[in-house]
Formats: structure tokens, C-alpha cells, sequence
């Protein structure tokens, strides 16, 4: 009889809670279980020169002033930054973001027990903005490594970090989309969640439901610098491959063909004989590299790599990254109509140098956006090879509303919309083509990291 009374309390509960009550997980235990194992690392550097500037110091009315008219201020300074990692192994080894310790002089690691190490730098990956981390204790706890092939859209996960600094922070969501490809990011499929993720939480875990790590917390596309809702996460077996690399040798070696590709859309299937779009477009190869001795051509198109199929052009770079120097592939082409096998002796990529931030002088009368209150300039050769890109456009300056977008002087804008862009020309061309009632994306490098910040081509008035 209480069965049936039950059932009908249950009945008369509305829909929505209803629903509710029976999906909504438990974070709780996962995090009284994980969190022992996830740090906040900071880091100090120190050098002498004009002091850097806090965040928000240009929008002071007296900072305009004292810049053009008060004298230079050398002095003595520390610098210091705050990020998230992860314990890996019992004897101290963390992984965490190349872009929080890389920069830094001194690293300190500090665990949930109040405990505080001083870190070693085992090596970094730019990369894919991976770095190792270790401290010299024992018997810590870890974390559980998870398989980040078997998460589902939609599914939900758990970040643990320490946000602007607030250690242990736990926030949830779920998983947006998966292998997702980012312009210059060819070698990292990423996790793509609504987690809240905010400055600080870089290199912390990402965690399925079951408390293993699938992911690395990297970088958000935000306005300000604060989360609206998309973030990126490395998935963990590319972490775990470049840090058992970093811990044996120091380095990352990766793969290499010697093939400059492109995208194959339906009008190029088409005017190739494909019967879908598929593969990837040899745009050009290089003289003596390990293509053009196995005797690929351009135009050919690259349908698969191990016998694992290219279904976009950028699944191939990371096929070809992963694969040991020296290694003899098969590489399936399609050529004037028909499929051929070529056999190919993969090379062995150069080491990356260090990039550094790309120096902003006095305008020099770039192109000039007015409306947007943009300043753009050519980036040199130089300057290219020491941020190991190959595209990108300065900004000389950023007034209105770039800068109300959060655009400052000495970013590098990569992209727009995802097109990767080369000059200011080509910037110029795609912010004032078509609808201007319209909001793009710019994928701006800023030091050693990435952020998308969304930029209006009609500026609100006043």
C-alpha cells in the first residue's frame, strides 16, 4: 500500500524537478577524493627596468600623462604569476601548462595540507603548452588517468583549480565538443567544455565522472580574460606522451613529412574527381624532405597515414607528429583520378625555439582601422621566427572599442573567424567586408598563451 502512495507523491512532483533529481551527478566525493592531488603553483621573476604594468593601469586618466610626460621609472621588480597542476606520480612529479611556469624564476608548489615545495622545471613543450614540474617529496597523492577517446558529448566533467588564486576551487559542466582545432594549434585535439574556467585555473585537471583526469584546463575564449562560457582542455594522452618524453629526455620529438597542406573543400573534391571532401591537399613540398624522396607531388591528396583515415587536413599533422622519427609509413594519396600508396621514412621536426612577446613600438602609421580604433603593423621575419609563427599581425595600437574589447597594444592577432591572417591587409579586408552589424572572433597571442576575444565591427554608441 506505501508503494502506491509513494508513487503517487512522486506523480504529483512537477516534471522538472523530477527530472532533475534523477540526472544531476554528485560532484562531492570526487572532489573530497581528487583534490588532495591537484596544486597551485606560482611563479616570481624578477629583473630590473620600468616596472610592469598591474592590469587596468592604462585605464587610470593620469596614465596617459605620466607616460608621455614623466620621467621613466628604473627600478627592481618581481613579477609574479598563478596557475593550477596535478600530481602524476607519488615522488613529486606535476603536470600542468608550459605557459604558468616558463617564464618564471622561482616556482613554488603549495598542496591542499598547506604544504609548500620549491619546484624544478623537468622540461616544457610549447607546443602543446605542456610542462613537467617536480618537487622533492614522497607519498603524495594522485590523480587516476582516464581515456579521453571515450568521452562523450555532453557528458559531464569537473575542473579543480585555484582561480585568481583561490585554491581548490571545484566547477562543473560539460563536454561541448571533442578534437577541436584551433588556428596554430595543429597538434592538440581539444576538449571543448562549459566548465567555468578563469585566470589560475590554467594547467589544472579536467575530470570525468568516474575521478580520472581527461584533460589539462588550457585557455577560454573570453572578452576580458574571464570565462563566458567556452573553454579548451588538452586531453591527457597527449599530455601524458609529451611528459614522459620531457621526464626521459628533456624533449618532445615528433614527426615530420615536409608537406605544406590545405583543406579540402567540396569545389576542390569536386575539380579533383573526389567523390566527397576528404583528405588533405598538398599545397606544396619540400625540396629533399621525406615526402618529396617518397615521391609525393603537390595537388596530390592525402586520403590516409598508417592506414588511418584523413578525414579533415588537420587530423593529419597530429597522426604525423605521433609518429617515432625514423619510423617507415604508408602514406595513400589520391592522384589525377585514382588512389596510390607511397611508403615514406618519417623525419624528425626541429626543436621549437622559445617564442618571446612580440615588442610593440611607437605607432609607426600602420594600417589603420579608424572606426575600430585599431593600429596595425607587419610583423618581421625576425620577430616570426622568435614567436615561432607564421602567420599573424601586430597591434600597434588599440583604441575604442579594440581596446574595449580587450585588444592591447604588442597582441598578435592570428586569426579572424578562424582564416588565418598573414598582413594587415588581409586583417583590414576581413574586418570591413560584408555585414558590419556583426561580431567576429580574433585569436590573439598574448605572451605565451591564446585567447579568443570577440571584437563588434559596429561599435555601440555611446
Amino acid at each position: 500500500m506505501w508503494k502506491k502512495y509513494l508513487l503517487a507523491i512522486l506523480m504529483l512532483l512537477p516534471t522538472p524537478l523530477l527530472a532533475q533529481s534523477r540526472q544531476l551527478p554528485d560532484f562531492a566525493d570526487l572532489a573530497e577524493r581528487q583534490g588532495p592531488a591537484v596544486v597551485n603553483i606560482s611563479t616570481s621573476s624578477s629583473g630590473k627596468g620600468q616596472q610592469p604594468l598591474p592590469p587596468g593601469a592604462e585605464e587610470d586618466p593620469f596614465f596617459d600623462f605620466f607616460r608621455r610626460f614623466g620621467p621613466p621609472q628604473q627600478r627592481d621588480y618581481e613579477a609574479r604569476s598563478l596557475g593550477s597542476g596535478f600530481i602524476i606520480s607519488a615522488d613529486g612529479y606535476i603536470l600542468t601548462n608550459a605557459h604558468v611556469v616558463q617564464a618564471g624564476d622561482d616556482i613554488t608548489v603549495r598542496l591542499t595540507d598547506k604544504r609548500e615545495f620549491k619546484g624544478r622545471l623537468i622540461g616544457v613543450d610549447k607546443r602543446t603548452d605542456v610542462a613537467v614540474v617536480k618537487i622533492e617529496a614522497s607519498a603524495l597523492p594522485v590523480v587516476s588517468i582516464g581515456d579521453p577517446n571515450k568521452l562523450r558529448v555532453g557528458e559531464w566533467v569537473v575542473a579543480i583549480g585555484s582561480p585568481f588564486g583561490f585554491d581548490n576551487t571545484v566547477t562543473a559542466g560539460i563536454v561541448s565538443a571533442k578534437g577541436r582545432s584551433l588556428p596554430q594549434e595543429n597538434f592538440v585535439p581539444f576538449i571543448q567544455t562549459d566548465v567555468a574556467i578563469n585566470p589560475g585555473n590554467s594547467g589544472g585537471p579536467l575530470f570525468n565522472l568516474k575521478g580520472e583526469v581527461v584533460g589539462i584546463n588550457n585557455m577560454i575564449f573570453s572578452r576580458t580574460g574571464g570565462f563566458m562560457g567556452v573553454s579548451f582542455a588538452i586531453p591527457i594522452d597527449v599530455a601524458i606522451d609529451v611528459a614522459r618524453q620531457l621526464q626521459t629526455t628533456g624533449r618532445v620529438s615528433r614527426g615530420r613529412v615536409g608537406v605544406v597542406i590545405q583543406e579540402v573543400t567540396k569545389d576542390l573534391a569536386d575539380s579533383f574527381g573526389l567523390s566527397k571532401p576528404e583528405g588533405a591537399l598538398v599545397s606544396s613540398v619540400e625540396k629533399g624532405g621525406p615526402a618529396d624522396k617518397a615521391g609525393i607531388q603537390q595537388s596530390d591528396v592525402i586520403l590516409r597515414f598508417d592506414n588511418k583515415e584523413i578525414s579533415s587536413s588537420n587530423e593529419l599533422p597530429r597522426l604525423v607528429a605521433g609518429t617515432k622519427p625514423g619510423t617507415k609509413s604508408t602514406v595513400q594519396v589520391w592522384r589525377k583520378g585514382e588512389k596510390k600508396d607511397f611508403a615514406i621514412v618519417v623525419g624528425e621536426s626541429p626543436d621549437d625555439r622559445a617564442p618571446k612577446r612580440a615588442q610593440a613600438k611607437k605607432p609607426s602609421g600602420g594600417e589603420t582601422i579608424g572606426k575600430l580604433g585599431l593600429t596595425l603593423g607587419e610583423l618581421t621575419s625576425e620577430q616570426r621566427r622568435e614567436l615561432n609563427i607564421s602567420a599573424g599581425v601586430l597591434v600597434e595600437n588599440a583604441e575604442g572599442a579594440a581596446a574595449k574589447a580587450g585588444l592591447r597594444r604588442g597582441d598578435v592577432i592570428l586569426a579572424v573567424n578562424n582564416q588565418e591572417v598573414k598582413t594587415p591587409e588581409e586583417l583590414t579586408k576581413l574586418l570591413t567586408a560584408g555585414d558590419k552589424n556583426r561580431t567576429v572572433a580574433l585569436l590573439v597571442k598574448r605572451g605565451e598563451g591564446s585567447v579568443y576575444i570577440p571584437l563588434r565591427l559596429t561599435p555601440k554608441p555611446e
